[in-house]
Formats: C-alpha cells, structure tokens, sequence
C-alpha cells in the first residue's frame, strides 16, 4: 500500500484530523518534493526508485505525524525515513555497499534536523534540484513528457492535477510519466549536470516548458476558463527556483521577469463573470504593483548580467512598457515595436510577426498592419491559429471595413478552443454587424 495513489495524489488515513494532516503533508510535499526526489536520486542512483520511496514516506507521515505530531522539519524528515527505506531495499536485494554506509552515517544527523531543527527554506536550492530540472526536460523526452514531469516530480502536482490544468485525461498523463521514466531509465540518463557545452541547449528546453505551461495557464486552449492562475502560480515558482539556482543565466532571469510582470495583470484580465477583459479595456489600478516590482528586478538582474538579451528577456521587456504606462494610448508603441523585431531577429516565428503587426497597428495605423498580416495569411505559417483572423478583425474594424471585419471574427470563433475566448469572438462578430 502505497501513501499515494499512482498519479502522486496523497491520501487521507481514517481518522479525526485526518484532512488537516492531509494538508499539511501535501504542503510539504509541494514545497519540498524536488529536493528529497533529487537528494535521493543521487543516493540510490536510479530516479524511479528515488520518487517510488519518498512516495513511499510520505505514507508513513499519514500514518504518525497525527500520531507524534508534525516535526518542525517535515522535508528532512521524509527524506530519511525514504533514506532507511532504501537500505532496506538493499538488504532485501543484498546489495550492501558503499552507499549504505554512506546513507546510514547521514540518518542520525537528519533525523535530529527534522525533530527540532527549523523549516527547511522553501527559497534554498541545491545542486539536486538543478540536477532533477535538467532530467525532467532531457531531450531524449517528448515535449509532452517533459511538461508532465517537470510538473508531477519538480513542481509536486499530483497527475489528476495537470490533468485537470491541460484538460486531458489523468490516465494520459500517468502514461505520459510512467514512459517517461522508462525511457530515461532505457536511455541510462545520469543523475547529474550535462556538460558545460550543452547547457545552453539543455537550459533552453527547460526554460521552454515553463513558458509552454504559463502560456496555457495565461490564456487556456480549451475549456470553460480563460485563465488558471494556479498554473501560472507553479510556473512562476519553478522559474523563481530555478533563476536561484543560475543566477548568472539572464535568459532564466529574463523568463521570471516575463512571467511576474505578464501575471501582474491578471486580476484585470478578467470580469466578475469570468469573462475576458482585453488589455485597452482592463483597469490598470487592478494591476499587482508587487509582481510588477518584482519583474523589473529580475530584468535589470538579466540586464546587469551584460550579456544582452535574449528571447526571453525581449518579451519581458515589452511586458514592461506595459506594466509602466498609465494608458494603451502612453504606451511606448514605438518601442515595443523596436523590441518586437529585435524579437524576431534573435527567434523568429509567425507568432512574433502577428504580435508585432499589432503593435505596429498602435504605433503607425491599421493599415501597415494588416499589409503584414496579409503576408502572414498568404504564408500559411498560421492557419488554423485563431488569433490570425482574430486581429485582421480588429485592423478592419479600425478601418471602417466592418463586413469583412465581421467574417475574421466569425473565422476566428470558429477555430478557438477556449469557451470564454469563443464567446467574445462572437460577440465582436455581432458587434462589426451592426
């Protein structure tokens, strides 16, 4: 019996108190899930042994902490009840060696840590921890897989969890997980840093699935919701940890500063209905002047590293011409505009142009706008992209074309998966009717 089912959700024993310990333990685990899995990763030297035995721990915390109560350290004393579990593994296995002695000279030490020691600092990161991010996002995975495992082992999230944030069945992504173990298992993947050479490669990947997961928690692809700010909430952790982790990377720094100041206007990015609230018609005092504060610090940090910017930083930067303007007609169009094709020289994409034709439409007028939309259409690099359709609506409403405009938004209802997004769609499509 396991104190998890197999997508990582922890259950409750019998019992009074029962939920509180729940609560308490899955607080725990989110906090400090990747340390214990990356400190006995290293350890036991196999990564699906490692999450199997503080899994593993954490149902023999259900089962005491309402017995003996919660210790002040809850993570150090997980990992070395998973740490005694292990050399049990052995001897059952009769595998005694070096690292026996090795766990076994630690487990007094920690056990006392975890007995009266302060909390471990949910801020401080290690070298395991690095080492477990660059694992989850290991080219040899799928990029679903490492979506999946970055979330379910690094961020703590049970499968029913990011089942819930991707809309997809839970039995989806515990098959995504469990491949994914196998093949870096079959792949002999080690348990430590890739070379030197191939941390920009390797960086990269990982950087992306965090962007890649606070894109759909920013605005979703499918559902009944636009946004799921609990998503965006663990992506922005896993970049905070990370930029502690490397802190001489500006692209990790310019990511965070991406995420906190494009989070900073969620509250005004919705209605009281749930609804959407484009950026010229959010009110901008509902903006979270922390999380702006916040990312700014981590893009001069980016800045102050002296090494340019990078894609990521880019984008943070255009956020912040956002995030300091008093109005959509303030802004700094001209700039952004400027940073949108230094944007698309550094990675160049179809999403970069569309988003730099409507920062041109602000800047100079619909009518340059739409010249570079039409060049995006005739490419077909966005067919299918709702968003395509959905500004050359908005270029031609502008321009008083209020027919056509009409059919780009009937288009772009059609080809959008979120429900809130659709309905505005159509909403517009009524509007450029009238």
């Amino acid at each position: 019996m396991s104190a998890t089912d197999d997508d990582g959700t922890v259950r409750s024993p019998s019992g009074s108190g029962a939920g509180s310990v729940e609560r308490t333990v899955a607080a725990v685990w989110r906090i400090e899930s990747a340390r214990i899995v990356g400190t006995l990763t290293r350890f036991v030297g196999d990564f699906g042994l490692a999450e199997d035995l503080a899994q593993e721990a954490l149902e023999d915390a259900l089962r005491q902490w309402p017995l003996d109560g919660v210790p002040r350290n809850g993570g150090a004393w997980l990992t070395a009840v998973a740490k005694r579990k292990a050399i049990d593994t052995w001897r059952r296995r009769e595998r005694l060696d070096d690292r026996l002695s090795t766990i076994a000279h630690d487990l007094e030490r920690e056990q006392a840590e975890a007995a009266g020691a302060d909390p471990w600092d949910p801020d401080a990161v290690d070298d395991d921890v690095l080492r477990l991010m660059f694992i989850s996002c290991h080219p040899v995975l799928a990029r679903e897989a490492q979506v999946a495992l970055t979330l379910r082992v690094v961020g703590g999230l049970s499968s029913e969890e990011i089942a819930r944030a991707f809309l997809v069945p839970t039995a989806t992504v515990q098959q995504r997980i469990v491949r994914a173990k196998k093949t870096l298992a079959a792949a002999k993947v080690p348990f430590e840093l890739p070379p030197r050479e191939e941390h920009r490669a390797r960086l990269g990947a990982l950087l992306n699935v965090l962007y890649l997961v606070f894109n759909e928690a920013h605005a979703a692809s499918s559902g009944p919701d636009w946004m799921r700010p609990d998503l965006a909430e663990e992506a922005i952790r896993l970049a905070r940890v990370l930029a502690g982790l490397m802190p001489q990377e500006p692209e990790v720094h310019g990511l965070l500063a991406l995420l906190e100041l494009t989070a900073a206007r969620f509250p005004a990015r919705v209605d009281a209905h749930g609804d959407p609230v484009l950026l010229a018609d959010q009110d901008r005092r509902r903006w979270d002047r922390g999380r702006i504060t916040r990312g700014r610090a981590a893009l001069a940090r980016a800045d102050g590293i002296g090494r340019g910017r990078g894609p990521f930083a880019l984008q943070a930067g255009i956020a912040e011409c956002h995030a300091i303007a008093a109005s959509v007609e303030t802004t700094e169009w001209d700039r952004i505009v400027l940073l949108y094709e230094a944007l698309g020289r550094v990675a160049p994409s179809p999403v970069v142009e569309l988003n730099r034709a409507a920062a041109v439409a602000m800047a100079t007028g619909p009518a340059s706008a739409l010249r570079i939309l039409d060049q995006l259409s005739a490419s077909g690099a966005l067919r299918g992209y709702h968003l395509l359709p959905a500004t050359r609506g908005e270029l031609l409403r502008r321009l008083g074309r209020e027919e056509e405009a009409r059919g780009e938004f009937i288009a772009a209802a059609a080809l959008a998966g979120n429900d809130r997004e659709r309905t505005l769609l159509e909403r517009k499509a009524a509007g450029a009717q009238k």
